[in-house]
């Protein structure tokens, strides 16, 4: 038996990005113990799109079959003019976006996906109601502490748990948190809700002066929505999220296009999302610790990567703690070589599409809109995300690269 088959994996977090680590790793022969703060598997949020770059990793695992009987498979990518509803750009999808990317581009709820995930984990792998509290690095193990007074020790702990993530803070000794300026509601509703919606099967933006809505189907026949304003600054308070009045998500969208107001208005409204992110990090690992997905570099929302980039690092991760791979600080580095890079790209991309999608008339938009409206600029912005294989390949420079 091999030194890293023996090593003892702590995964704080049953989110995507653990579960499908956990579900990598066990391809190698490698297990792991998954902690889960809540008393039940629940994902926050409606719904998740997934482009290419993740779902092709869903049929490497088996999963395909039972995954495509809940997921939706977006026909097209379109972005129109929020107020006039006109056409910017139609690019189709389906199946000539599976064979320029060699996998699909869906929509699926996130308890779902959660619930095929873990199935695939195995129950008996997952300890709920965890929370952790501390942890302590100076041993020979790595010791956690949790909220139930329970320890648990390991030679590895990897932190996938989100977005307010405890053991980034435990990395960093601070939370680092900022907003970018904008807020949104999130919904979901039936296709049968927005008649006058045109092409409900798309994945659409809808664009504007200081706004956007994004929308993509998903199962059972719903739509998952993101309404985005720059709206409040500063945010208010410690808490993302603020209480919501009826009518508020009109305040900046009362006047647009009759079937954006028929979405969000079709079902009472959210609460107010703070949209955060976090800056991109030095170095991800702390001693026996290391960082994965939104823990390690949250996004902002606008180009739908938060999932898609948890799925490759747990694939990238997976792969670097294989038998043969060397010591665990070795596997390590090479994690954050192969994912730092590609990742602060991302980001980069994700905090900067709200500016493009919001300009305000003039030239700047028309140039936008010239671009978007070909085929060739739209995937200026979306192919180095979309085609990457993170099991086969290294991020080239327009990828992403490769660096510490």
């Amino acid at each position: 038996m091999s030194a890293s088959d023996q090593r003892r994996i702590a995964v704080i977090g049953a989110g995507i990005g653990g579960l499908t680590l956990a579900i990598a790793l066990r391809r190698y022969g490698i297990g792991v113990d998954i902690y889960e703060q809540t008393s039940e598997l629940r994902e926050v949020g409606a719904a998740v799109a997934l482009s290419a770059n993740a779902t092709r990793f869903f049929e490497q695992f088996g999963l395909t079959t039972e995954l495509s009987s809940r997921w939706f498979e977006v026909s097209a990518l379109i972005f129109r003019d929020g107020r006039s509803g006109s056409v910017i750009g139609r690019h189709d999808v389906g199946a000539t976006y599976r064979k320029r990317f060699g996998a699909p581009y869906v929509g699926i709820h996130r308890a779902d996906l959660q619930a095929i995930l873990s199935a695939a984990v195995g129950l008996d792998s997952i300890r709920l109601r965890k929370r952790l509290v501390d942890i302590d690095d100076s041993g020979a193990r790595a010791m956690l502490r949790f909220d139930d007074g329970c320890t648990s020790d390991a030679d590895l702990v990897i932190g996938a748990d989100g977005a307010r993530s405890f053991v980034r803070r435990w990395v960093l000794g601070y939370d680092d948190a900022l907003y970018s300026g904008c807020s949104g509601f999130r919904g979901m509703v039936p296709m049968a809700a927005v008649p006058t919606l045109p092409d409900p099967t798309a994945l659409q933006f809808w664009m504007g002066p200081g706004g956007h809505l994004l929308h993509y189907p998903m199962g059972h026949d719903h739509i998952n929505f993101l309404l985005v304003e720059r709206h409040p600054a500063p945010w208010p308070r410690r808490d993302w999220i603020l209480p919501a009045t009826e009518g508020e998500q009109l305040r900046h969208f009362a006047q647009w296009h009759p079937a954006v107001v028929e979405m969000i208005t079709a079902r009472p409204i959210s609460d107010r999302w703070g949209l955060f992110h976090r800056p991109p990090l030095g170095r991800w690992t702390r001693g026996r610790v290391t960082l994965l997905g939104d823990a390690a570099h949250q996004l902002a929302p606008h180009h739908g990567q938060g999932a898609g980039q948890s799925i490759e690092d747990a694939v990238v991760l997976a792969a670097c703690l294989k038998s043969g791979s060397g010591t665990l600080a070795d596997a390590l580095e090479r994690y954050e070589r192969l994912r730092r890079g590609r990742t602060r790209k991302v980001q980069y991309a994700s905090i900067s599409a709200a500016d493009v999608l919001h300009l305000p008339d003039g030239d700047n938009a028309d140039r936008r809109n010239a671009r978007l409206a070909s085929l060739d600029g739209a995937l200026h912005h979306l192919s180095w995300i979309h085609e990457f294989d993170a099991s086969r390949q290294e991020p080239s420079e327009r990828q992403g690269g490769t660096w510490l």
